[in-house]
């Protein structure tokens, strides 16, 4: 999600404004100093961007994002970090600004070319859009919405861990929304492909951007229904029901999992 004081736009600009809020990429990665985003100075010897793009106002000041695609020799005191590892070093305000100018980044790379025919896509000055030099195919970022469930039972939740997860942390079931699907479907369809149970009582709980690469997580609790615990082979490394007391490693504090089990700890949610 972004900042309440955030207002999205886009417009291209020619050079980078020493005046507004920088948020510099290269490919996959967001340019920072030792304690901040790195500045105009510290990127002057990287050249000219690919592109610089103003996306919105913060508390009415510009955030402009300039990109490098190429292979850069990075000046010593500029680190390349990948946007989770950025969180603790710029806060959470420039973190979010920094998501919204990730997915954009990401669009622009994905899209050199056109699905259609081929040819080479062009940026467009008017949006965030790109159309093809060849047939005018015309493509917008792609929002990959995803549904999270807390599944609970008396004072236990149903948490799953992925085997691409960190060493001892589980999360709720979560899973892409499939086409032609609802939300609520889909959360039916997620726990019990992922886990082996049925769910019932679906509530709303919330909703955050995801920018790994470009997720819009849409987050539900619900109360167990029936069925035993199978994890699904190749997805789920392990499923089990914690009791609320004494919950395993949780998601980082950043993301809408930790704000949902938070939420459950704090007795939010009733049966």
């Amino acid at each position: 999600m972004l900042p309440d004081d955030f207002t999205p736009s886009y417009t291209p600009i020619g050079n980078i404004n020493t005046e507004h809020i920088l948020i510099a990429l290269h490919k996959d990665t967001l340019l920072c100093s030792d304690s901040a985003l790195a500045g105009t100075t510290q990127l002057s010897p990287l050249g000219v961007p690919e592109y610089v793009i103003v996306i919105g106002h913060w508390q009415g000041q510009p955030v402009q994002m300039a990109a490098w695609e190429g292979e850069l020799d990075l000046p010593a005191d500029v680190a390349a970090l990948e946007l989770r590892a950025a969180y603790s070093l710029i806060g959470e305000t420039l973190w979010l600004l920094a998501g919204r100018a990730s997915q954009i980044a990401t669009f622009y790379r994905t899209h050199r070319y056109c699905g259609v025919c081929g040819s080479a896509m062009r940026r467009l000055e008017e949006e965030a859009a790109c159309e093809c030099t060849g047939c005018g195919h015309r493509v917008w970022p792609r929002i990959s919405p995803a549904v999270m469930v807390l599944i609970r039972r008396d004072t236990e939740v149903l948490l799953a861990r992925s085997p691409h997860f960190r060493a001892g942390m589980y999360s709720a079931v979560a899973g892409f929304v499939e086409p032609g699907e609802s939300l609520e479907q889909c959360a039916q369809r997620e726990v019990l492909e992922e886990v082996g149970v049925r769910i019932k009582n679906l509530r709303w709980f919330g909703s955050q951007s995801w920018s790994f690469p470009h997720s819009l997580m849409l987050a539900f609790v619900a109360d167990y229904d029936s069925g035993e615990i199978v994890c699904q082979q190749g997805e789920i490394e392990d499923a089990r029901w914690f009791d609320l007391a004494a919950l395993p490693e949780m998601p980082s504090r950043y993301s809408l999992a930790w704000r949902l089990l938070d939420a459950a700890i704090r007795g939010e949610f009733t049966t």
